[in-house]
């Protein structure tokens, strides 16, 4: 029933994506971790351990409340009827997915470049990356669009696809509080600096088994879409611990070496420049068309995943029964 529900809720993903009139239950996290903050910010002394305290509180409480709350409502709806739990299952696994939504955005990127609008195409991807924006040049965009693609293979499709095999939806919704708070909290600024380390070292431990199983899948798929599986095992083997974040190299390397491209580099974050290292061999400039490329590597690596899961999730129930 629960590999059903994430298959279905896959699918769905991929046929409809987000639709902006749809309320999304992620955005509902958001707002959970942007009040709680400002709440801990007043109860807690402004020091480095009363905001390290702070911050640790706040990754306890709002992923407690992200697994509590889809738990009991799929308890409820199961003492009402099983199909109404099952269809609820469905809805929340589906919203959980965001391979669809990153593809669309992405190439609305890729869109604004083939059209010569680069104030366009900056303006796109801000919405999907972290760093500074307004001044990339169209390899900057383009690298930007194609890094935050293969990260979020990861993040956004094959790590919480894992959990929902393993915890329903439940689990899945605790590891999108697990990676949002990341994305909210998780900076090395003095904003966020102690209030937000915690958050950043539990997105670490929880994506370190995701990130290499999505490298693994990236590298596995990328001969099926026409790219070089070889090269990408190659680079992934020499580069995947070619960043601050012990998981972020994982897939852009693959995606790397599957193109051929060099990714990375120094980046500009809240007006600070910061040196990276760079990712991949600069066998050719990257292009736009990469974004589309990159897209195409993500989406082969999540099937492979999912049918993965699947056999892996067949056999533990030959094995329990």
């Amino acid at each position: 029933m629960r590999a059903s529900a994430v298959c279905l809720g896959f699918i769905l993903d991929a046929v409809f994506g987000d639709p902006h009139w749809l309320w999304h239950p992620i955005c509902a996290i958001g707002s959970l971790i942007a009040k709680a903050e400002r709440i801990l910010r007043r109860l807690f002394p402004k020091t480095a351990r009363g905001e390290h305290a702070a911050g640790v509180l706040l990754w306890c409480v709002v992923c407690f409340l992200s697994f509590a709350v889809p738990f009991v409502i799929l308890w409820i709806s199961g003492m009402v009827h099983p199909a109404l739990q099952y269809v609820l299952e469905v809805l929340f696994c589906y919203q959980i997915f965001a391979r669809r939504s990153l593809r669309d955005e992405s190439l609305k990127v890729y869109a604004r470049l083939a059209e010569g609008d680069l104030d366009g195409a900056r303006l796109a991807v801000s919405y999907i990356v972290g760093r500074d924006t307004a001044t990339l040049t169209e390899e900057g965009v383009v690298k930007a669009a194609v890094e935050t693609v293969a990260e979020n293979a990861s993040d956004g499709v094959i790590a919480p696809m894992l959990f929902l095999f393993i915890g329903g939806a439940p689990l899945g919704f605790f590891y999108k509080a697990v990676n949002t708070l990341d994305s909210m909290v998780g900076y090395k600024n003095e904003k966020y600096l102690n209030l937000g380390r915690f958050s950043a070292r539990m997105d670490d431990l929880f994506n370190w088994i995701p990130a290499r199983l999505s490298a693994f899948c990236m590298i596995l798929g990328a001969r099926l879409v026409g790219f070089d599986g070889k090269n990408a095992f190659r680079i992934w083997k020499r580069d995947r611990r070619r960043h601050a974040s012990p998981n972020s190299a994982q897939t852009e390397s693959a995606c790397a070496g599957a193109l051929h491209i060099q990714l990375a580099g120094d980046a500009s974050y809240f007006g600070k420049v910061y040196q990276k290292p760079t990712i991949g061999d600069f066998d050719r400039a990257v292009e736009a068309e990469d974004i589309d490329r990159a897209n195409r590597l993500m989406t082969v690596a999540s099937v492979i995943a999912l049918l993965l899961m699947l056999v892996a999730a067949f056999i533990m129930e030959v094995l329990i029964y």
